[in-house]
């Protein structure tokens, strides 16, 4: 079975089973979901632990040396499974199906793995633990919901902070969690509980956000121009190369073009999709810039990205290759 991860602590109330699988894309929520858990196991008497990390060469009997075996004690045992790379491997899928037809209620195994993609949550080995046990995916807040995320993990140390405070500490941290629990850890230790002002969270609250070029091509796609700018003047203060920037810009800007073309054709979409390998929740936004956006302005902004590569590559005189970046971006403001 499969349950949010805002539903785990209901779940864990009513009892714990012998299988947990948690995965996601944040680290900082994934971690939280196998605390929770771990700290349901200690509660219901299973106090002794073993920590096993699938590393390059992990012999897979230990598994089954650590849930076959009688606990030391005597009692009940947590078995904490950790796969850094999300793939087990041949040696590790045969271990893992072989545990979910012998699981016995004196053992908790707790597998933690990374996102994983399509085809991997596809494989024999994850759909036979998803469904002999309980599967745990915790999701990642979106940057419009990031605030409200905020605001309740203020909630939990008994302070709050009005609603400008709120997005102030959310463009701070562009979506990284694990900086924004840091830095609402740090508002706990130097504040007392109650209101903080937008003051006292300036004073606080330092530029945490780390930009990457998947950055800049998910503020494109949305049409979020203030973002835009951010991450590109943080992409441009890291020191990150131009090349690769103008590569993500005009890969984003070509697949758009090609869904475009696609939808004047009357294309299937799924089949198009797959072909230019747009994925996910990636596809829905692809199709709505698409729609919102018109032929002769993609073809322009491709010819312009087009200049810009050789202004990088000192073919053409041009002004600086960031200011590019922004007007390119700034030409297909759509909303």
């Amino acid at each position: 079975m499969q349950i949010k991860g805002e539903q785990l602590v209901s779940h864990l109330e009513e009892g714990i089973k012998p299988l947990y699988m948690v995965c996601g894309d944040s680290p900082l929520l994934v971690l939280e979901a196998a605390d929770t858990i771990r700290q349901a196991a200690r509660h219901r008497g299973y106090t002794e632990r073993e920590v096993l990390t699938v590393l390059s060469g992990f012999d897979w009997g230990q598994l089954a040396a650590a849930t076959g075996n009688m606990s030391l004690f005597g009692g009940l045992k947590l078995v904490d499974l950790r796969i850094p790379n999300g793939k087990p491997g041949k040696d590790g899928s045969a271990a893992l199906t072989a545990y979910c037809q012998h699981m016995s209620p004196d053992n908790v195994l707790l597998i933690t793995l990374p996102q994983l993609d399509w085809k991997e949550e596809k494989a024999a080995w994850f759909t036979t633990l998803a469904q002999a046990g309980v599967l745990v995916k915790p999701q990642a807040p979106s940057l419009g919901e990031l605030p409200g995320w905020i605001a309740g993990r203020l909630r939990r140390q008994q302070q709050s902070a009005d609603d400008e405070g709120l997005r102030f500490m959310a463009e701070r941290v562009e979506g990284n969690l694990l900086a924004a629990h840091q830095e609402i850890q740090k508002l706990g230790l130097l504040y007392p509980t109650g209101q903080i002002s937008l003051e006292q969270i300036r004073e606080a609250v330092l530029n945490v956000a780390r930009y990457s070029v998947d950055d800049v091509r998910e503020a494109l796609l949305s049409g979020d121009l203030p973002r835009l700018a951010r991450t590109l003047e943080g992409l441009h203060q890291e020191g990150e190369s131009p090349v690769l920037v103008l590569w993500a810009l005009t890969e984003e800007i070509r697949a758009l073009a090609q869904v475009k073309a696609g939808m004047a054709r009357n294309q299937n979409m799924d089949s198009l999709f797959r072909e230019l390998r747009i994925w996910g929740h990636r596809q829905a936004q692809v199709r709505r810039a698409a729609q919102q956006l018109g032929a002769k302005a993609l073809k322009s902004a491709l010819e312009q990205a087009a200049r810009l590569d050789r202004c990088i590559k000192g073919l053409e005189s041009g002004s600086d290759p960031w200011d590019g970046f922004l007007r390119l971006g700034m030409s297909l403001a759509f909303r």
